[in-house]
């Protein structure tokens, strides 16, 4: 097998286009059109549907890139780890998932600290606030960073908090509830909103633990954080807001925090989770630093 042929079907699968591959790898259309040629040939596989929006891959390719993705990136580590990285002309490329409610400013303040002092190094992001295949993606390298307030199941990721988020309630600013002593015997009787729980296997946040012990009325169940501060302003109903979007939801959607005097402060850490392989990686490590510094300055805004 040419192993030249390998970068063709990387950046064919994660451009999605004959063209922006050919550019991505600094060849013409019709040489990177025959290596594909060679692949289909090798794979016994169509491999890419091609249509007037770009390509999409088929079943085989979609089986194919993990396992080619994650030989890559080891490649790329021992070669990273013998020559120094420079953030000045590195072309590396990488995957960050961001399903705190907060991912999509988090990725746009990254992208632009990484234009000015990393221009060629790429970050592809997801910011799927509810990913079912993190630790999956984790292990087998498709995805090199998380930011996320769930740690993996898999023991062996690595993981450091970033910061502490902390539930509080919130409703209308003219909800019923605001300016009265509320009560436990209130609580019960108010009417919430609660994002869907992503994870069957039952690990939990302390918040979530906390939040099973109450008796809480759920009328309604939506799948992203943004859904509640909808439907907060726009209902009678209570829900739960982390402090990393009080501002935001004070501000844009007019709600206020419902202060509960008996209530515990629900803490919630963020943490950053990557696979320890990417340790000794020089480039990852700058990456994980550029997410912190970035993290301060989205909490003022």
């Amino acid at each position: 097998m040419d192993l030249n042929l390998l970068p063709v079907f990387l950046a064919a699968y994660e451009e999605r286009s004959l063209s922006r591959a050919a550019v991505r790898l600094a060849m013409t259309q019709s040489a990177t059109s025959h290596a594909l040629s060679r692949l289909r040939h090798l794979f016994k596989d169509e491999l890419f549907i091609r249509h007037s929006r770009g390509m999409t891959p088929t079943a085989t390719a979609d089986l194919i890139y993990p396992p080619l993705r994650a030989a890559m990136n080891g490649v790329r580590e021992v070669i990273t780890e013998s020559v120094a990285f420079d953030p000045a002309t590195s072309t590396r490329r990488f995957a960050v998932s961001i399903p705190h409610p907060l991912g999509p400013r988090i990725a746009l303040r990254l992208s632009e600290r990484l234009l000015s002092l990393a221009p060629s190094l790429r970050v592809d992001f997801d910011t799927l606030t509810r990913p079912t295949d993190l630790d999956r993606r984790l292990s087998d390298g498709t995805c090199d960073l998380a930011l996320d307030w769930l740690l993996p199941t898999a023991a062996q990721h690595h993981h450091e908090v970033l910061f502490e988020d902390v539930l509080h309630l919130m409703t209308r600013r003219d909800h019923a509830l605001q300016g009265q002593t509320v009560t436990a015997a209130r609580l019960r009787d108010a009417r919430f909103v609660s994002i869907k729980a992503r994870r069957r296997d039952g690990q939990q946040t302390e918040a979530g633990r906390m939040w099973s012990e109450f008796p809480w009325s759920i009328t309604l169940e939506v799948s992203e954080l943004f859904e509640v501060l909808m439907v907060l302003a726009e209902s009678d109903l209570v829900g739960f807001v982390p402090s990393s979007l009080v501002r935001l939801a004070e501000k844009s959607f007019d709600l206020q925090i419902l202060p509960v005097p008996f209530l515990k402060p629900l803490s919630m850490p963020i943490y950053s989770v990557w696979h320890p392989r990417r340790n000794n990686d020089s480039a990852h490590r700058f990456l994980r630093h550029q997410l912190v510094q970035v993290l301060q300055t989205v909490a003022d805004e």
